[in-house]
């Protein structure tokens, strides 16, 4: 019997995907417990639109992510931090710098929890910082360290 997810299943498969099953299965379980619905000719005409939706949106995403991934790219973002008379610094930069040196610098928002630092950040240079967009869209960019 063929039913339409729902919900994400381990072992059976993703929201809005057409799967197969053993009849009891979907009427004593999945049905009764809104995992499934069945797979008639109009719940398939309106998956298949949602999917449409949902692939026009990330095209839009997928172009606004490029665009943005492009300018944080072009430059390293300059972070500031306080630092002694040899070039280490005091404590160590981390996440929030970089989000809010990218808001003042480049004029983008991002979610500090999506910045990943590569590298140990303790004295003034260069360092690497990975994006992650979501939907395995992860871009790495360069940030600098200045002393404040």
């Amino acid at each position: 019997m063929q039913v339409i997810l729902v919900k994400d299943m381990d072992n059976l498969g993703s929201a809005q995907e057409v799967v197969n099953v053993k009849p009891g299965y979907a009427r004593n379980y999945l049905i009764p417990h809104k995992y499934a619905i069945e797979a008639s000719s109009s719940n398939l005409k309106v998956v298949e639109e949602k999917n449409k939706v949902k692939q026009k949106k990330e095209a839009v995403l997928l172009k606004e992510i490029t665009k943005v991934a492009d300018i944080l790219k072009a430059s390293p973002v300059k972070v500031g931090a306080k630092t002694g008379t040899s070039g280490k610094i005091f404590g160590s930069v981390t996440s929030i710098q970089i989000a809010r040196s990218i808001r003042e610098q480049k004029g983008y928002e991002i979610d500090r929890k999506r910045i990943t630092i590569i590298d140990e950040v303790k004295e003034i240079g260069t360092y690497k910082a990975t994006i992650d967009f979501g939907n395995s869209n992860v871009i790495e960019i360069d940030f600098e360290v200045v002393s404040e």
